[in-house]
């Protein structure tokens, strides 16, 4: 079979590679934009309440040592540290277990209880914004089920804007002003992570 158009073998193969790369291309770049579209939908979920955020940040842990944040979010309660979780399954967990147990089909793993991470954030960042509300939430999206109930704590991704509600903003101004030191110290502390997790997963 002759190449069409007057090509030569080496031309319309050189095409045909081209077309190719080119489809490639244009499905990284839609699935690129359809992980950012999500990602955004998301953030705007967790932080609707929220004054300011910060993502993806560290604290110093006291011990020379640092921890992760996915979120910190100054509201109308204080300073709220978000634990982001994105997983897929059945989640068997509570608040003496050490471990919780994922179900996903066949397949069961576990990880550790995420809970007394979360206290330790909280505990760090209560140090920095002294005399200023610490609150931590985990958080999952809607591919994780609770079968059992959520253990203390634990919120699903949808639940987040009723626990830290919207106010209007001259409201939430009036709200948060008593707070602006405390999160002003937290902001001139904190640094970067490395870790930066656009849809956060923790199963070991």
């Amino acid at each position: 079979m002759n190449p069409p158009f007057g090509l030569t073998q080496v031309q319309f193969a050189a095409a045909v590679v081209g077309v190719i790369a080119l489809a490639f291309l244009g499905f990284l770049g839609g699935r690129t934009w359809m992980m950012r579209r999500r990602d955004a939908r998301r953030v705007a979920r967790i932080t609707s309440g929220a004054a300011d955020y910060l993502r993806n940040v560290l604290v110093p842990d006291g011990n020379g040592g640092d921890y992760h944040l996915d979120f910190v979010m100054l509201t109308s309660r204080g300073v709220v540290i978000i634990d982001m979780r994105d997983i897929i399954g059945n989640v068997f967990g509570g608040d003496q277990m050490t471990d919780w147990t994922l179900m996903d089909g066949a397949r069961r793993s576990t990880f550790a209880n995420p809970q007394s991470g979360l206290y330790d954030r909280i505990a760090s960042v209560k140090a920095i914004a002294v005399d200023t509300p610490v609150e931590g939430r985990i958080v999952f999206t809607k591919r994780a089920k609770f079968p059992k109930g959520l253990p203390r704590f634990t919120v699903m991704i949808d639940s987040v804007g009723a626990e830290f509600p919207r106010l209007g903003a001259a409201e939430l101004e009036i709200a948060v002003s008593r707070y602006r030191p405390g999160w002003t110290r937290l902001k001139e502390t904190v640094k970067p992570s490395p870790h930066f997790r656009a849809s956060p997963v923790a199963v070991a």
